[in-house]
């Protein structure tokens, strides 16, 4: 649906060319969650939208958007995996908050 899509290509290289984020320390806010369950909960609550905008989504196109979206986050703690127990520092949040809006840009561009 998109994982084998040109946009993917693009978003993974758009995080590759922002890694620096996560390579340096940063401000972190007091009870900052990991950068994993950030992602995880940002990614979610994208995909939730999602599905609530495409109400007429099949429950296999939802089975499907699930698999891709595992393998996103799975893509996503490959590639952070030193980092991923940490704090989020700010400049992160920040990061992560906008990957996952254009994660669900993708998939709203696939359902459309």
């Amino acid at each position: 649906m998109v994982i084998d899509k040109q946009g993917y290509d693009e978003l993974i290289m758009y995080l590759t060319e922002h890694l620096s984020l996560f390579e340096k320390p940063g401000e972190v806010r007091p009870g900052a969650p990991t950068v994993m369950a950030l992602i995880e909960d940002d990614i979610a609550e994208q995909i939730i939208n999602l599905c609530m905008q495409h109400e007429d989504l099949s429950v296999d196109d939802r089975s499907l958007i699930m698999r891709e979206v595992d393998g996103i986050v799975y893509d996503l703690q490959e590639v952070l995996s030193g980092v991923i127990n940490q704090p989020v520092t700010i400049e992160q949040h920040a990061f992560i908050d906008e990957f996952a809006g254009l994660v669900k840009n993708l998939f709203d561009s696939a359902v459309s």
